[in-house]
């Protein structure tokens, strides 16, 4: 087959580059911002068209929570219209297409796991902006899988555990946020599943995907300066203490 996988900058991205060993066989090109502009339909188009990819892994996204309130339109253009013109390419060139999505398409208000059907209610920018691309991709292209993740965590880029791990080796205390629960997953956990899900048969539709088990951000937080001490990555374990919500300001509303 040949792949191309968009966003290779990114935590997935790179991730994808290193399980070299589960897409042995295939070719695999990566493209990342600077060398693929996913809101240029021409040049994006003008790609798939000329190359002829069999299957299409797009992990590029807006991902800035809080900075697309204040960018609406930014997020909207490579969260929302890229993912459509991509579709639409794909379905003319009959390939696959495979897109990552998130938690953030939910308010959090429910007290049960959300099912790929559950009834969607995204509360900031992000979140819309990541459904509308969503139902673009499903209005032009039937066969596309699409995953929703949370908290995607790795060595590389920004994440919340090298904020803690940052955090924890400048400072004394860290307070954390301990009334939003989420599904903490591991990036290459999620590339692995991904490469997997090529060995079957009509995977289409959404589809929900986290690393097992539920905690808070400051459970999460507690996890990671444990760990960290007990493996090296810091000498010492700061204090962590939990807040609420209401005691830490940020632009874009978080699913509870």
């Amino acid at each position: 087959m040949k792949i191309f996988i968009f966003g290779s900058n990114g935590q997935l991205g790179r991730s994808f580059k290193e399980t070299k060993e589960l897409y042995c066989g295939n070719d695999v090109l990566f493209f990342n911002k600077h060398e693929l502009d996913i809101t240029n339909s021409n040049q994006l188009i003008n790609l798939i068209d000329k190359n002829k990819p069999d299957l299409i892994i797009n992990a590029a996204a807006y991902t800035a929570v809080d900075q697309a309130e204040a960018e609406p339109e930014m997020a909207e253009q490579i969260n929302s219209l890229a993912p459509g013109y991509l579709a639409v390419a794909c379905r003319k060139n009959r390939a696959l297409l495979i897109h990552i999505s998130t938690d953030f398409v939910f308010d959090g208000f429910g007290n049960v796991p959300y099912k790929p059907d559950s009834k969607t209610s995204p509360l900031g920018s992000y979140g819309r902006t990541k459904l509308l691309g969503e139902e673009k991709i499903l209005e032009a292209l039937s066969t596309a899988l699409i995953v929703r993740t949370s908290w995607v965590y790795s060595a590389y880029g920004k994440n919340f555990v090298k904020t803690m791990l940052r955090l924890m080796q400048e400072r004394d205390t860290v307070r954390v946020v301990e009334d939003q629960i989420g599904a903490p997953t591991w990036a290459r956990g999620l590339a692995e599943m991904l490469w997997a899900s090529l060995s079957k048969e009509n995977i289409r539709g959404i589809y929900h995907w986290s690393d097992e088990g539920k905690c808070s951000w400051y459970q999460f937080a507690k996890a990671i300066a444990e760990e960290a001490v007990k493996i090296g990555l810091i000498k010492r374990c700061a204090q962590v203490e939990p807040i609420s919500s209401k005691n830490y300001k940020t632009l874009a509303t978080r699913p509870d």
